[in-house]
């Protein structure tokens, strides 16, 4: 069984060894020079899973978390995320990360020890198999646009141990950063375009994620046969690889490929 974490603190067991912390003014600095210079919201998001893996002690990977009209998505993570680390958790409805995204519990998620884990059962031998040991979900405050939230893996047990803190002021300067590009997105674009542009570069990572895993190739050689299949097809690219989705959750084990697949 895992340890026992006190009922008062959501965060879990050595919660009381540390402080919430704001970064410092450097590290704040820093990541909003990342968004001064970013090409977007996409980049921007894709930078901060880069960084917070430097910033933040025993991280080994990282992804973020949101929810869009209903269903939780990864828009970035960094590329060495073993595959379907965050998916397992949205099909399962639970999950360090589906919590932590979760506006009604809006609580840090830590499961230092995943082999003695008893929240997430299925989930913590999913992972285990991936290599992956520890995980934490720090939430991140999205003004008005969605619930989400900064996980951090790792394939050591406890690392993320008296690190938190540093974890907990990436995620709020994060926050900030993310806040600031999406006050510029609205002046480009209107609300709905924002959200448009969030969910397709979802879709299109979640099919190269699928074509990476069915054709045991490179996520820039699964993007590469997609670009290639949309342009042969006169398709758009977020058509075509919400089509490819759809088919891969609907059609189940043993169902039609799809087109990109089918194309190849």
């Amino acid at each position: 069984m895992r340890p026992s974490a006190d009922p008062a603190d959501p965060a879990g067991p050595d919660h009381h060894d540390e402080q919430p912390a704001r970064a410092t003014a450097p590290e704040s600095a820093t990541l909003h020079q990342a968004l001064a210079g970013a090409g977007g919201l996409d980049t921007l998001l894709r930078d901060l899973t880069d960084r917070a893996v430097l910033a933040v002690a025993g991280a080994e990977a990282c992804s973020i978390t949101v929810r869009r009209d209903g269903r939780l998505l990864t828009v970035a993570g960094t590329g060495g995320l073993p595959s379907g680390l965050d998916q397992r958790q949205y099909e399962n409805g639970d999950g360090p990360c589906v919590r932590a995204a979760d506006s009604d519990s809006d609580a840090e998620q830590h499961a230092p020890d995943l082999s003695q884990e008893d929240r997430w059962p299925t989930y913590a031998a999913y992972a285990l198999s991936k290599g992956v040991r520890t995980v934490l979900a720090v939430p991140l405050a999205v003004d008005g646009e969605t619930d989400a939230a900064l996980n951090l893996y790792a394939t050591t047990e406890g690392a993320f141990r008296g690190n938190r803190d540093t974890a907990r002021a990436f995620a709020a300067n994060a926050s900030d950063a993310i806040n600031a590009a999406l006050r510029i997105e609205r002046e480009r674009a209107s609300a709905g375009d924002v959200r448009t542009a969030l969910l397709s570069r979802s879709v299109i990572d979640q099919a190269i994620g699928i074509l990476m895993a069915q054709e045991r190739c490179t996520a820039q050689t699964a993007l590469d046969t997609l670009r290639h299949v949309s342009q042969d097809a006169n398709i758009k690219l977020r058509d075509l690889c919400g089509d490819l989705v759809a088919r891969t959750t609907d059609g189940a084990s043993g169902g039609a490929p799809g087109r990109a697949s089918q194309r190849r």
